[in-house]
């Protein structure tokens, strides 16, 4: 008889049966977290991640031997994978769309750890979403992101534009301006990025840079407004890190970025109790893509550029 870690489940998960192998493996062997724990999250969080993965091409890294052993992007669905697992092929990749709790479960199972989603769906080559992505050389500089992310709130609310924020799960912050779908370019949104990172640079220019080489930043924080941009993607909401503290790209509220936040924070086990307690910070994520006054801003920046 097998030990305990090599037990074979054979789960209901909506309508498939799911097959869990090893449930009592160690994923996160620092915090003591193993994998019926992670798929036990991944079912909880289920209804407020779904929606940020569906229709989307998904990339993954995976942990087959948990976090600390070795890793690997996969972006092709494997030929193992079962038949209700949805497929999208594009550019000769054939992705994997997670729609539903199964195939989440799935690849929980394959211990696919990081979600990264594309800014557009699988059925159109426009954004569904602006997302600035603000990257501190360390998380000692933590500080820097909580800094961005103010002076950018600060200039999107006099612009009238509605914006989300979350951890990254790591190091820095990323915040989100919805859009509505099949609307805009990516090359009309990079005027945007562009300009409102050129903004915070020229503001406080020992403090950020969009400089790309890493050796060029010094301590600055990057922002990378070049990252939003079709095939670039970005990692999920409530997408768990592969981080020996098991933190989560986390929602936030804007009165949670404050000079105390920190990005250890939000560990995997403090997420379900918190949208309990708070909701999810997200929860009108959807409905503000057809409030958000963007075209305003679009044709005043087109205006701009005509001048130059």
């Amino acid at each position: 008889m097998g030990t305990a870690a090599q037990e074979r489940l054979e789960v209901t998960v909506g309508t498939e049966q799911v097959t869990i192998t090893s449930p009592l493996k160690p994923v996160w062997p620092d915090k003591n977290i193993r994998k019926q724990d992670y798929l036990i999250y991944l079912t909880q969080a289920s209804p407020y991640l779904l929606p940020f993965l569906q229709n989307r091409s998904l990339t993954v890294i995976r942990y087959p031997h948990g976090v600390g052993g070795e890793s690997f992007f996969q972006k092709n669905c494997p030929a193992y994978a079962p038949d209700y697992i949805k497929r999208h092929k594009e550019n000769g990749i054939e992705y994997i769309v997670c729609d539903n709790l199964e195939t989440l479960i799935w690849l929980g199972n394959q211990l696919a750890i990081e979600l990264h989603v594309p800014f557009n769906r699988i059925d159109s080559h426009q954004p569904s979403e602006i997302v600035f992505d603000l990257d501190p050389p360390s998380r000692e500089s933590f500080h820097l992101a909580v800094e961005a992310a103010l002076i950018f709130k600060d200039v999107l609310d006099r612009l009238k534009l509605i914006s989300f924020v979350k951890t990254s799960g790591n190091k820095g912050l990323q915040i989100y301006i919805p859009l509505p779908e099949k609307r805009y370019t990516y090359e009309e949104t990079r005027l945007f990025t562009s300009f409102l990172s050129d903004y915070l640079v020229a503001r406080e220019p020992e403090w950020f840079t969009t400089e790309r080489l890493k050796k060029n930043r010094g301590k600055r924080l990057y922002v990378d407004y070049v990252q939003h941009a079709e095939g670039k993607t970005i990692i999920a909401p409530y997408s768990l890190r592969a981080n020996p503290q098991a933190l989560v790209s986390t929602p936030l509220y804007w009165h949670e970025v404050t000079r105390t936040l920190l990005p250890d924070d939000f560990p995997m086990e403090v997420i379900m109790p918190r949208i309990q307690a708070n909701g999810c910070p997200f929860a009108d994520f959807a409905r503000a893509k057809q409030q958000q006054p963007f075209a305003d801003v679009l044709a005043w920046l087109l205006r701009e550029k005509a001048k130059n």
